[in-house]
This record gives C-alpha cells, structure tokens and sequence, in this order.
C-alpha cells in the first residue's frame, strides 16, 4: 500500500519524508537497516513516509523483504527504479522525496546528477562522500541556487565528516572561550573496507592535484569577514595529550571543519585547527605511510592504477564479524583563554556500520527536527545545518560525545 502524501507545509506535495538511493549496494543496504530500525521507532510526528530506491527492481523487493525480518512496518516501504544514467529517472525520484539520501559513489564520477536532481525538484540532499573535488564542485554550482530556494544540501554526513565536525563543535561549546580558539583531532580507528571504499579511494589519490586545489577552494569558502580561521601546520611527533605518535591525516575533515567555523560565529573570531592521526608507535607510523606511498605511486599510472582496481570488486564489503571487531576514536584537545578542554568521540565500525547510522540521523533530522534547525540553506557542514538536534540523534544510536577529566 502506497502512504498518503506528506502535509508537511514545508514540503506540501511528497509522498516520502526520506528516500534512499543506493539500497542495493553494501553500505546502502546497510542504511536500509538502520532507517527500518529508527523509522519503526520515531515518534511525535506520526510514521516516517520512506522508500528505497536502485536501478534493479528485483533487488529493491529483496532487501524490502530483509526490512520486514528488522520491522513488519517495512512492508510498506515504497521501492523507486532510478539510475544515474537517467536524468528523468532522478528528477522523478527526488520529487518523492521531501529529504534525499544517497550511498552511490564514487562521487567525483555519480554524484552530481543527483544533487541537480534534488536542487531542482525543491529536496534537501545529504550523503557520505569524502571527496574534496566532488564537494567543492556542488559547492560552486548549486550553493547559490539552493541558497534561492532554501534548501539544505549537505554532503560528508557519514565517518567523513560528523564525527570530527560535530566532535569540534561540541568541543568549542564545551570550551566557551572568548579569545583565540585552537583544536586538534587525534583519530585512531580499526576496521577494513568495502569495494565501494577502495575505488573511491583508488579514484582520488589518482586526482590528487584536483583535489588539493579543490581543498584550497573549500579552504576559502564561505567568507568570514572580521575573523581569522585557518588550519594549523601539519607537524609529526608525540602527542602527550594522547600518549601516542601522531601525523598529518589529508582526509576533508579539515575542510569541512573550518567551513563550519565560518558559518558559526561561536567558534570566534580567531579559530585554528589541526586533523592528525593517532599511531601507536613510530615504526607503524613509518610503516603506514610507506604502504600508503607505494599505494598512491601506484594509482597515478592507468596500468598499475587497474591493477589496483582489481583487489576489490565495487560491491563486496566487510562481513557482520569484521565489522563487529572495528572501532573509532577521535579525541580532541580545545585551548583557549588559558584553559584546555579534552573531548572524545567514539563508535563502533566507523567506515560502514557507523556511518550508515550517521547517515540515516541526518537525514531524519532533517525530515523531522526542522523547527530546531539554525536557519541555514545551501551547501552545508553537518555542523553548520544540524548542531544540537544532529547530537542528541547521534547520541541515542550509540555514538558517544564526552568531556574527558582532566
């Protein structure tokens, strides 16, 4: 049975709060689960409308039918054929949907087709890309006219970015300075990766040089009149804060991080930041980056590059039991007016169990906490467009925000 059309005033005319494209790849499959899991227990608003959507009808009915084993309330599920390949397809499938989430990378080559989509059919956007480029290009071609509409599109809400975005904001809360702010983020993590992972990351150390000046872009946007925010130099040493040997992580957390600076005035006027990794001990740390060395030497020439291709296939993952055995830390050390504030994040398996649940929590805040939101619209951080009601979502799926004494 089709659910009746959304009354939300905001978004009159859809059939769904929330669509999920993607479905029937690995991390997408993984998303269904978590929204079957929370859309069967949301509350106050009336029942989560939401659909699934892929290019393969057959596939889309079998993982409905794995939702009912999660919720029997997934039987009414909606299930919407859509491709990147059909610009039709997506403009039908984003006007469903008053949110639209999507799990299909990589990115830099899928990607944009489904923001236009969104951007035209009047639907906020969110999804788990890491990649400067990609995100630097919506920024330059949609910003202005979602900002028009008002809408909110917001990329990096999985492992890539919420986690260290709204583990700085929390921190810089935490902190309340009135003075110049400075923040690092020490990340350690264990887990291993999906096809899906390893050609998008293949992918973008094979358009290093666009994506550095796709960093450089993002480092300069949006404009902070009046203020100072900017990176710290990379550095390599002991970190006694951590106990433990740290170095420069090249993720766009950093990017993402100080775009919510800018848009958030509570940073201050005088924000510095600092992304590292956290090892346990210098031969690993020299060991880590000659394997990521040798890796990204290889990705630079088209045969060496398929070669590597080849180690995964796009749509094989991490079993239950692997996933079951990672992890995710990111701690963070805040300074400023003589105090110091230490802050930590942490989850279960960051690349797909936890960034699927991320992914689904700000969709749903964006579906249904609208009325909390800041007032924001563009192309947003999860910071930036979600703040505290994105928290105390995270909080409540198992993804811990604390202080740590001092």
């Amino acid at each position: 049975m089709e659910p009746p059309i959304s009354t939300d005033p905001a978004r009159p005319d859809r059939r769904y709060d929330i669509v999920l494209f993607g479905a029937t790849g690995f991390t997408g499959g993984l998303a269904a689960e978590a929204l079957a899991r929370r859309a069967a227990g949301e509350s106050g608003a009336g029942p989560v409308r939401w659909a699934i959507a892929g290019r393969n009808a057959d596939k889309l009915k079998r993982i409905r039918e794995r939702l009912e084993s999660i919720s029997p309330a997934a039987a009414s599920v909606g299930l919407i054929e859509a491709s990147v390949d059909d610009s039709a397809s997506l403009e039908r499938l984003a006007e469903q949907a008053r949110v639209l989430i999507t799990t299909v990378g990589p990115y830099a080559e899928l990607g944009e087709a489904v923001v236009a989509a969104c951007v035209a059919s009047g639907t906020d956007y969110v999804d788990i890309t890491g990649e400067p480029a990609f995100v630097n290009r919506i920024i330059e071609r949609y910003d202005a006219p979602a900002r028009a509409r008002g809408l909110r599109l917001v990329p990096c809400c999985g492992f890539d970015s919420i986690p260290p975005d709204l583990g700085v904001w929390f921190a810089v809360r935490e902190l309340a300075a009135e003075g110049p702010v400075r923040v690092e983020a020490f990340v350690r993590s264990q887990g291993t990766f999906s096809g899906g992972t390893w050609h998008s990351a293949v992918g973008a150390m094979s358009r290093f040089r666009e994506d550095r000046r796709a960093n450089d872009a993002l480092d300069r946007l949006p404009e902070a009149p009046g203020r100072r925010i900017e990176a710290l130099p990379w550095r390599v040493g002991r970190e006694p804060a951590v106990a433990a040997w740290v170095c420069p992580l090249p993720t766009i957390d950093t990017q993402i991080i100080l775009r919510s600076a800018r848009f958030c005035p509570e940073y201050g006027r005088d924000f510095r930041y600092r992304h590292s990794a956290r090892v346990g001990s210098l031969p690993w740390l020299v060991g880590g980056a000659a394997a990521v060395g040798t890796i990204f030497a290889l990705a630079q020439l088209p045969p060496t590059r398929s070669l590597l291709l080849r180690v995964r296939d796009r749509g094989e993952g991490p079993s239950e039991a692997q996933r079951a055995k990672a992890f995710f830390e990111i701690t963070l050390l805040a300074e400023g007016d003589g105090r110091r504030v230490l802050c930590r994040v942490r989850g279960g398996d960051p690349g797909y169990t936890e960034t699927s649940k991320m992914v689904v929590e700000a969709a749903l805040c964006l579906a249904r906490d609208r009325d909390r939101l800041p007032e924001r619209a563009g192309v947003l951080t999860p910071a930036a467009a979600m703040g505290e009601p994105l928290l105390e979502r995270l909080r409540a799926v198992g993804i811990e925000f604390e202080v740590l004494p001092r």
